[in-house]
């Protein structure tokens, strides 16, 4: 999972976006129990220097982290929650949402609007549960193995 954090703090057992997101992850027959790997990434990585930090320079830093997460630990489909998430790791947008993409080092990943755009639009579920119907089949089968 990569997940959009509004606050850019990490979840608390009692925030409505986990308690959202690990609902998500009952209803698609996965653990519901997400692990933080490590501090959330914050962007820009450095209030001052010269360093390149646009749009770009965050796409590939938060594809090279992605990378390097997969690796330790390989996924069958790499969720990306939340528009930034979209964005940054797989150069997508608003209507990637709900839609799989395949990105080049690192496969298999599904697009999701952002947990608290989903608290917000709870209309916005029912297409998500309509996708995932059809996804899930891609990790059900892994597990099944």
């Amino acid at each position: 999972l990569l997940v959009e954090l509004p606050t850019g703090e990490p979840f608390q057992s009692r925030d409505p976006a986990y308690i959202l997101l690990k609902d998500l992850l009952r209803a698609a027959g996965l653990p519901d129990s997400p692990q933080l790997l490590g501090e959330p990434v914050r962007w820009p990585l450095l209030v001052r220097g010269n360093l390149d930090q646009g749009p770009q320079a965050a796409l590939e830093f938060v594809q090279s982290f992605v990378a390097a997460r997969l690796e330790e630990q390989p996924s069958t489909c790499l969720w990306l929650v939340g528009l930034p998430a979209i964005r940054f790791a797989g150069e997508g947008d608003a209507q990637s949402y709900n839609r799989e993409l395949q990105i080049e080092g690192l496969g298999a990943c599904w697009a999701l609007p952002g947990l608290e755009l989903l608290m917000e639009e709870p209309a916005r579920k029912r297409e998500l549960w309509q996708a995932m119907q059809r996804v899930r089949q891609r990790w059900l089968k892994s597990t099944d193995a």
